[in-house]
């Protein structure tokens, strides 16, 4: 049965159909708007507002679920691998084994970099910000990969796709390596996608770091959190870069420049240098917290809630566990981690934060995760990029198989000046 939403303006009733997902949301498709009325709706920041039609996750935040596909994340979490999660997103269905391995056979082919590609981290000055290096080696990338460029079938799609997934890791490795003037580490073709990124991280010549499997679990988990989170600022920007019909590598660039910005990827960013203001300043945990009930605006309380998940976020609950097991087989001794334990302890058990949800959130756990990994604060917002590269590449795919897909040019309300005339430069 359809059903239609009316709107009335100037005396005039219009009639809209009512869009129903599959999963019983309800959507006003207003496209045909301003050419029936003239008039655009108005939403800053388009949290009302219906990008696409999407097939790759779905998101309730009132009751914490998230699913890739229709999977729930737990079950992805407690079963599956990062890469058989991304193939998941991109296609749309879990792999066949003779998948799997031929995915598997690809990412190993192409965690190379092309030397010449090598030479272009001298480029760069050795304080140069990770997420700039790898935007620009992403792009870079596709100089030495120009039959990657046009995809024409599923099988250059798997192709193209495995060459991102698979180098985006190398380039990060190699980003971090250049900052602290040690050598560029080349991946190791047995290892596996999670303990050869950080071989390619923390290995020198003559000495190769081997991860325990709680660290390498949890690494594993982090990227299959990270996979997708439906239209977010950076999966918004690579749709919107897509729609001109850019190519995959020039889309998820810009991916990673929307995820660059502090209010996005730089959440567990935050986690961190909350907890160090914390111990720097000597402040208790409860006096920090007595403080932010205060209100007290030079403090901020930092991954805890969501702005999606009003209750609890289900990645939270993962990664809380894997980073318990992963602490207390490391017996790592961190004074910050120490300090986190207890903001966790206090947020569960107060009041305060459970009337309001102030659960801890996945950037919370992430924070924590990365850190007793040994993996820098610089690198936090590049190892979410890795993560969430199967989403955008799922997301440009998406828009790339859809015939009907136009370029995405959104309407404004002008607020300038009316009509006005130029003024000669001796007149002013």
């Amino acid at each position: 049965m359809s059903h239609t939403c009316r709107i009335e303006l100037d005396g005039t009733p219009h009639e809209f159909p009512v869009v129903e997902g599959s999963e019983k949301e309800l959507s006003i498709d207003i496209s045909t708007l301003r050419d029936r009325t003239g008039y655009i709706t108005l939403d800053d920041g388009y949290s009302n507002t219906g990008s696409c039609k999407s097939a790759v996750t779905y998101i309730d935040g009132d009751k914490g679920i998230l699913r890739y596909r229709g999977i729930p994340i737990e079950q992805l979490a407690e079963h599956s691998t990062f890469v058989e999660t991304a193939w998941l997103v991109i296609w749309g269905r879990l792999p066949t084994e003779q998948e799997m391995e031929r995915f598997s056979r690809r990412l190993t082919m192409n965690q190379m970099m092309h030397e010449s590609l090598r030479s272009h981290f001298a480029g760069f000055p050795p304080n140069a910000p990770p997420m700039a290096i790898l935007s620009a080696m992403i792009n870079a990338m596709s100089c030495y990969e120009p039959q990657m460029m046009d995809i024409e079938d599923d099988n250059t799609m798997e192709k193209a796709a495995a060459r991102i997934i698979s180098k985006v890791r190398t380039i990060a490795a190699a980003s971090y390596k250049m900052s602290i003037g040690q050598p560029l580490m080349y991946p190791h073709p047995e290892y596996k996608y999670c303990e050869n990124f950080l071989h390619m991280m923390f290995s020198i010549p003559y000495r190769e770091y081997w991860p325990t499997p709680e660290v390498s679990r949890a690494l594993n988990l982090f990227l299959i959190l990270h996979a997708d989170h439906e239209q977010n600022c950076s999966t918004s920007t690579v749709r919107m870069v897509a729609s001109s019909q850019a190519n995959m590598f020039a889309s998820c660039a810009a991916g990673v420049c929307a995820l660059w910005g502090p209010l996005h990827g730089g959440a567990n960013v935050a986690v961190i240098e909350m907890l160090e203001f914390i111990k720097q300043s000597g402040m208790k945990v409860s006096e920090y917290i007595e403080r932010v009930k205060q209100k007290d605006t030079k403090l901020k309380l930092m991954g805890f809630g969501h702005r999606v998940y009003k209750n609890f976020d289900p990645r939270a609950k993962i990664l809380k566990d894997a980073a318990d097991k992963m602490l207390a087989r490391l017996n790592i001794s961190d004074p910050l981690l120490d300090i986190a334990q207890q903001m966790e302890e206090v947020a569960l058990n107060d009041d305060y934060f459970i009337e309001r949800k102030l659960y801890p959130n996945v950037d919370f756990y992430s924070g924590i995760t990365l850190r007793a990994m040994g993996i820098p604060l610089n690198m936090f917002t590049v190892m979410f990029a890795i993560g969430r590269m199967p989403g955008w590449i799922a997301n440009w795919k998406e828009l790339h198989d859809d015939p009907k897909s136009r370029i995405y040019r959104p309407r404004q309300v002008y607020t300038g000046h009316t009509l006005r005339d130029y003024v000669p430069v001796e007149q002013r």
